[in-house]
């Protein structure tokens, strides 16, 4: 990068973590966990986007299109009708109970035994899950720098650790506002930069047609297939559950919509949320489709992660690599006139020409695959601990190598943005939970609220070591977008079984729910491990079972359930 975008990423940076330790001030009392619940709808809804939309999504998820098309999207298809169940359920009964997490309503409900189990389930898998979020921008910082990722990984991690521990939930919520802000803008502006940056005789039709016929425009998917992980049916129905399970019982997220000031403004946040979500994953999607429309005429690099091309090239098999790379580059001329081909035969509208077009073309991209599997298996031939998928890569090369100066700093200050708003907020809600659920109702029930806040910074510190160190472990995981939502699916369908029970089925005791729990999340497991149907259908399963086993178990067990009234006032 220039020194225009290193100025630009520095500045951005600290700016915006000047402005959320100023406007939030430090936290001295119990209430941090929720922002004292003085925040208007607006910011609860975009805090809770800005949760969502980590480094790994601006990362990965044009990658995820470039590579496989825009069917991803269809995972946030049962978005809305979530957010419609959690606003008539979820939102009402945490504002009444004035809950600091999620999980202290099941003690009410149930008991210490369930209460504790689901809050272990959240902790491990926020953990997991925030070291693969911190992981990402550490990926970034390294390429550029060429230095070794533990040193990106530790800076990474210790710059939202500070503002973190410093200012709480008020901080994360502030910044997050601002963020958005920042990335909606500078989304849009990546994406009119893709199709300014395409040939002249090629607009934004021609490139999302050329896309759709190479198979990158395939948004819906009618067949019902449940090994399949992205069609409309598991988009609706697993994805429902999953968002449900995500902004329902997951802290992270809860915590974010109880920093409203009222029932009505988390709401509104939520609605927001499932207005705009769709839209704006497509939007980011659409980049990366377009930048795959670029790159028919535009030589890519063989393998999109230059530290490992680096590697390799420094190897012995650095000759057979440069060898690769020459073949590669005349196999490329010969699919760019393919793809130029296509184009007019788009143009001209025969679909007889746009047939013959598209199996030459195809027929090209064939040959530049090979060459890139060659590559690839020379890479993990130098070094089989290499990372072979660079599909994280991809949308970074292209800033990196085709954007203005100053643009870049600022994609780049955005993907590090995203990535500290989310890790911020998971290590808030981490924090929290380990305090309220755990520390403060079986370690030391009976301290002022100014050692609960200094517990919760040491809480933080630990969470946020933890999770820097299961950041060194995530290379080997592919895409960082698809790993995320699978790892969540494990836990996710099993929490949401536990509240649907506790809100809905008031005569199962905690002893039912709680070996009801555990049978699903071995069952869960199982099916992950023989792969039996695609992750997204493990929140159903869940789900399902959760509530399925505990109907059961409770005809042999004896009553021990608190029930709590659940009704809406």
């Amino acid at each position: 990068m220039s020194l225009t975008d290193w100025i630009v990423l520095a500045f951005t940076l600290l700016a915006i973590v000047a402005y959320g330790v100023y406007k939030s001030g430090r936290s001295k009392n119990i209430d941090q966990f929720t922002g004292s619940r003085s925040l208007p709808w607006y910011h609860v809804g975009l805090s809770v986007m800005a949760t969502q939309a980590s480094a790994i999504t601006f990362l990965s998820a044009p990658g995820q299109a470039y590579s496989d098309g825009m069917r991803f999207v269809q995972f946030y298809f049962g978005l809305p009708l979530a957010m419609i169940v959690l606003c008539t359920t979820f939102v009402p009964i945490f504002h009444r109970l004035k809950v600091y997490t999620a999980y202290e309503y099941l003690e009410q409900r149930f008991d210490l035994k369930t209460r504790v189990l689901t809050s272990l389930l959240f902790l491990v898998q926020r953990g997991l899950s925030t070291g693969i979020t911190i992981y990402a921008p550490s990926v970034i910082l390294s390429g550029i720098l060429h230095i070794d990722i533990t040193y990106t990984t530790l800076f990474i991690g210790g710059l939202v650790l500070f503002y973190t521990v410093y200012g709480g939930s008020r901080a994360v919520s502030y910044t997050q506002l601002l963020q958005m802000s920042i990335i909606f803008l500078g989304m849009f502006a990546a994406g009119a930069f893709v199709v300014a940056l395409l040939p002249k005789d090629v607009g934004f039709i021609d490139s999302v047609k050329l896309a759709g016929n190479m198979g990158r425009m395939n948004v819906i998917d009618w067949k019902f297939d449940a090994s399949n992980r992205y069609n409309i049916w598991s988009g609706i129905i697993g994805g429902f559950f999953l968002q449900l399970a995500y902004f329902g019982t997951d802290q992270s997220q809860v915590g974010r919509y109880l920093t409203g000031s009222s029932e009505g403004q988390s709401r509104l946040g939520l609605i927001m949320n499932g207005l705009l979500k769709i839209p704006m994953q497509f939007l980011i999607l659409l980049v990366g489709v377009l930048v795959f429309s670029f790159y028919q005429f535009n030589r890519p690099p063989v393998f999109f992660n230059s530290y490992e091309v680096s590697q390799v090239k420094q190897s012995p098999y650095g000759a057979e690599y440069n060898r690769i790379e020459t073949e590669y580059n005349t196999a490329f001329e010969q699919k760019k006139a393919k793809a130029q081909m296509l184009i007019k035969a788009i143009d001209e509208g025969s679909e007889q020409a746009i047939s013959s077009a598209k199996i030459d073309l195809n027929k090209s991209k064939a040959q530049t695959d090979t060459l890139r599997k060659q590559a690839v298996a020379l890479i993990k031939k130098n070094n089989d601990k290499a990372n072979a998928d660079d599909t994280n890569y991809i949308f970074l090369s292209f800033v990196t190598q085709y954007l203005p100066k100053g643009l870049i700093g600022l994609l780049i200050a955005i993907i590090f943005l995203a990535s500290m708003g989310s890790t911020a907020s998971a290590l808030n809600s981490l924090a929290s939970t380990s305090v309220i659920d755990i520390y403060k109702r079986m370690i030391n029930k009976e301290a002022s609220d100014e050692e609960y806040v200094t517990a919760s910074r040491w809480l933080t510190v630990f969470w946020g070591l933890v999770c820097i160190g299961m950041a060194l472990y995530a290379s080997k995981i592919g895409n960082l977008l698809e790993a995320v939502n699978q790892l969540g699916s494990y836990i996710y369908g099993t929490m949401l079984g536990v509240f649907m029970v506790a809100f809905f089925l008031k005569r199962i005791s905690g002893t039912a729910i709680f070996i009801a729990a555990i049978i699903t999340e071995a069952i869960v497991c199982l099916c992950g491990y023989f792969d039996v149907v695609a992750y997204l259908w493990f929140n159903a399963i869940g789900c399902i079972g959760v509530v399925l086993i505990a109907v059961i178990l409770n005809t042999f067990v004896k009553p021990g359930s608190k029930p709590v009234s659940t009704a809406h006032k």
